[in-house]
């Protein structure tokens, strides 16, 4: 598998896979949230501790994802990692985790950017570490990894938040980490509006508050976030067009949820993603 095809993979798995098998408990019935559950704050962390997953965990089966070729360079790298000295050993984590990058694998990279984050204290790191870690998150179903991705996302931007108390890359994280289960869901929807609020046309801030609309069955608040994206000039428009056809077909706008599968398929021309819109065309149509 070469890297193009890394990244069509894992552009499908996140559109596919994360909207509708990792629900967000709260959503719904945010009551359920103050039932002797004590208010979370940028301070306090996750509501429970997390297994202990480490860098080997998710490396492993990231690099059968990857192949021989591709994961050639990272055992090397590792190895001189093993080696090193403390001063080179910083420099190399982050060369690991520009390569776990490189072929779209955010596990691993978070753990590594997280790593140099703890030893340098660099907001950079940190923000690297959380948004790999929430990433990492929408990518598994595994639920033993959950939540050890949600904590590790949250405590990277509650650092990013000291030293930049008033970052909107970092009340976005931490918003959307809590949302997926750092802490209650409606403080994480407060992080994110805050953030619109300040930067109307915040990207991650408006996709995630969209699909958290969706989530919640608020579809025709989810159009308008996704419409803001839509309209901005960027070319990453995939992801806010499918949830934008999901969210026509909730509201029973068959014409425009067709329309919006049509230009899903032109931005992935991949045939098992094809095939799986023309699905959900053909059943609009009948």
């Amino acid at each position: 598998m070469n890297k193009k095809q890394i990244a069509v993979s894992a552009a499908v798995v996140v559109i596919m896979g994360y909207l509708y098998f990792l629900p967000v408990k709260g959503l719904v019935k945010p009551k359920d949230d103050k039932k002797g559950k004590p208010a979370m704050t940028a301070e306090t962390g996750a509501k429970k501790p997390a297994a202990n997953v480490t860098v080997d965990m998710v490396s492993e089966p990231a690099k059968a994802a990857i192949g021989g070729a591709l994961a050639a360079k990272i055992n090397d790298l590792e190895g001189q990692l093993k080696k090193a000295s403390e001063a080179d050993a910083v420099n190399l984590q982050r060369e690991l985790a520009k390569q776990w990058d490189d072929v779209n694998q955010p596990a691993p990279a978070a753990f590594y950017y997280q790593a140099a984050a703890r030893k340098q204290n660099k907001v950079q790191d940190w923000i690297n570490a959380g948004n790999r870690f929430n990433d990492a998150y929408k990518l598994t179903q595994d639920t033993l990894l959950q939540p050890a991705f949600v904590s590790n996302a949250a405590e990277a931007f509650q650092n990013v938040l000291k030293q930049q108390p008033e970052s909107l890359e970092g009340k976005t994280g931490l918003g959307i980490a809590y949302v997926n289960g750092a802490a209650g869901p409606m403080q994480g929807i407060a992080l994110l509006l805050e953030v619109v609020k300040k930067d109307p046309n915040n990207w991650n801030a408006n996709l995630n508050l969209g699909m958290f609309a969706m989530k919640s069955g608020q579809y025709e608040k989810a159009v308008g976030r996704f419409k803001t994206l839509l309209a901005l000039d960027r070319k990453e428009k995939l992801e806010p067009t499918f949830y934008l056809a999901e969210s026509y077909k909730q509201l029973g706008m068959k014409k425009e949820a067709i329309e919006a599968y049509q230009k899903c398929k032109e931005m992935m021309p991949d045939s098992v993603f094809s095939q799986r819109i023309d699905g959900y065309i053909k059943e609009l149509n009948n």
